[in-house]
């Protein structure tokens, strides 16, 4: 009785204490947003909008030789967001978010500077949570909205004061 009992108890710790011994694993959820520079500002205004139907990229690439070893595409949503999940810590590698292409006519043009971001994507630098979040990124428009000119008065970035 006493084996049978002892048998029993191993057979009910043993597997507990083997998933206690490996490690969780947790997606690490990238996300972002998407605007159009409706004032061809460089930045976000409030003149800024959000686009839905954007495709972003993630990309990691090897710190030395540059070979893509993770890539994912994700679509904005009405918000103008996105989330792309990423199973693997990325702590070798280089990762960025970049946009693809804009459904939208008026606002199609990837903004210099704006059209990427770095993410770190490893649990190795302090941050708790496995959500991180790219910089906004943007497209512009061919010429800037007619209210624009007074909008960036406020930021005393007109061209007549450069």
């Amino acid at each position: 009785m006493a084996k049978i009992a002892g048998i029993l108890f191993l057979l009910c710790v043993l597997p507990v204490l083997a998933m206690a011994g490996r490690p969780e694993k947790k997606p690490y959820c990238v996300r972002g947003k998407v605007y159009c520079d409706t004032c061809r500002a460089g930045f976000e205004t409030p003149a800024s909008t959000y686009l839905e139907g954007v495709k972003v990229k993630l990309e990691c690439r090897h710190r030395q030789t540059q070979e893509v070893l993770y890539s994912a595409v994700a679509t904005t949503d009405r918000t103008g967001s996105y989330k792309i999940f990423v199973e693997n810590d990325q702590k070798e590698n280089i990762c960025d978010t970049m946009l693809l292409s804009s459904p939208h006519r008026r606002c199609k043009l990837a903004d210099p500077g704006r059209d990427r971001s770095r993410v770190v994507l490893t649990s190795n630098n302090g941050v708790v949570s496995n959500d991180r979040y790219a910089n906004n990124m943007g497209f512009t428009v061919e010429e800037p909205m007619s209210y624009c000119a007074q909008l960036m008065q406020q930021y005393q970035l007109t061209e007549d004061e450069v």
